[in-house]
Parts: structure tokens; C-alpha cells; sequence
């Protein structure tokens, strides 16, 4: 084997391993990625359970607020009182569910977006696949040639 064979067939080996070495990286940033959005759901699940907490604490203090101020103009707790309290109640559960619903969007896109990077890594193994198995194949067209086998 002369020294331009052995440069050609070193040089292929060496770009194959440095394709191999990208595509791992690659594989991993995009894996890296798709962990982070389930951090982000938890995350997510973590807000809502905090600002309905943080809301329920608001509604009661105007919730308090509306009875002492019922109480104090002498209003029996009945009638209009009664119909502003389940009027405020209903408001409270759908502001919840509103809540609780965005956050279920929220936790819909981030899996979205996790799959997406977990096809982008799965892509990225593949399409470095491709590129070392080219990378052998000129190799070997060029060693082939030099022999004057082709």
C-alpha cells in the first residue's frame, strides 16, 4: 500500500469517526432538549397549583370583604346577597377551570415540542448514518480508483 493510499484511507476513517462524533452530539442536544420539556411541564403543573392557591386567597378576601359589607348596610343574607354569592361562587369555579385549562395547553405544547426533539434526534443518528456510509463508500471508490480497479 503506498503513502497516498494509506492518506486516502486515513482521511476517510478519521471523517467517518468525526461524523459519528457529531451525530452523537447532535443526538444528544436534541435528547437534552426533550428533557427540558417535561421539566416544563412540571413546571407548568407546579404554576397552576399555585396560582389557584394564590386565587382562592384573593376570593376570599373578597368574598370576607363582600359579607362585611353586606353585613354592615343590614342586609339579611338572603335574596340579592344570597344570588351575588353564587354568582361570585360560579365566577370562582370558572376562573379555576380557566386556570387549569391553560395550563393543559401549556402541558400539551411542551409534550409537543419534546417529540419534536426526540424526532430531531432521531433524525440527526439517521442522517449521520447516511453520511458515514457515504463517506465509505467514496473511500472506497477513490482506493478503488488508485488501484485502477475501477
Amino acid at each position: 500500500m503506498g503513502w497516498t493510499t494509506a492518506v486516502v484511507a486515513g482521511l476517510g476513517v478519521a471523517q467517518y469517526k468525526q461524523q459519528g462524533a457529531i451525530g452523537k452530539f447532535n443526538e444528544s442536544v436534541a435528547n437534552r432538549n426533550a428533557l427540558a420539556m417535561d421539566q416544563q411541564k412540571e413546571a407548568i403543573e407546579k404554576k397552576t397549583e399555585f396560582d389557584i392557591a394564590r386565587f382562592d386567597k384573593e376570593f376570599k378576601k373578597i368574598e370576607g370583604a363582600q359579607k362585611v359589607a353586606s353585613a354592615k348596610a343590614g342586609v339579611q343574607f338572603s335574596g340579592t346577597s344570597l344570588r351575588i354569592q353564587r354568582a361570585n361562587a360560579e365566577e370562582a369555579a370558572l376562573q379555576r377551570e380557566m386556570i387549569r385549562y391553560n395550563a393543559a395547553v401549556q402541558q400539551y405544547q411542551a409534550e409537543e415540542k419534546k417529540n419534536a426533539f426526540i424526532i430531531q434526534g432521531a433524525m440527526a443518528k439517521q442522517q449521520t448514518k447516511m453520511a458515514q456510509l457515504q463517506t465509505i463508500t467514496s473511500t472506497g471508490t477513490s482506493l478503488l480508483t488508485m488501484k485502477g480497479l475501477i
